[in-house]
Parts: structure tokens; sequence; C-alpha cells
């Protein structure tokens, strides 16, 4: 059994992550950042420990696809 079939994923699954975004700027509209500037990394913890849970979701979501090797030289 490999990962593909334990996650549920077909192998013509292979851009999953951008199902990861349901609301493109949401999380930037409830910080109040404007679009197109990044989120300071203060904010984005703060937002992570939120009460709110969708606010604490897309925070951590956002930090986590931070984290991620991006093709054109970004940050890893």
């Amino acid at each position: 059994m490999g990962l593909s079939s334990f996650w549920g994923l077909k192998m013509s699954d292979k851009k999953w992550i951008q199902s990861a975004v349901k609301h493109p700027g949401a999380l930037h509209k409830q910080l109040g950042v404007p679009k197109g500037e990044t989120i300071p990394s203060g904010k984005l913890q703060k937002a992570a420990h939120s009460e709110n849970p969708t606010l604490a979701k897309r925070a951590n979501l956002a930090m986590t696809l931070k984290k991620l090797h991006h093709r054109h030289g970004g940050e890893v």
C-alpha cells in the first residue's frame, strides 16, 4: 500500500495542494493586510493562536505553505 492510496489520492492528483486554499486572500482580509503585501510573521504567529478556529487554521496553513520549496528561488 503506497502513500497515495493511504491518503486517498490518485496519481493523477499532482496538484493536490492547490485545493487546500479555498478562499484566496481571506487571511489578508481578516488580518487587515493589503493584498500583495507580505503578512508579518508576528501577526501570523498571533493569528495561529487565535480563538477563532477558522483564522487559526488559515494562519497555520499559511505557515506550512511558507516552508515549501518554491520553484523560482523562493525561501526554503
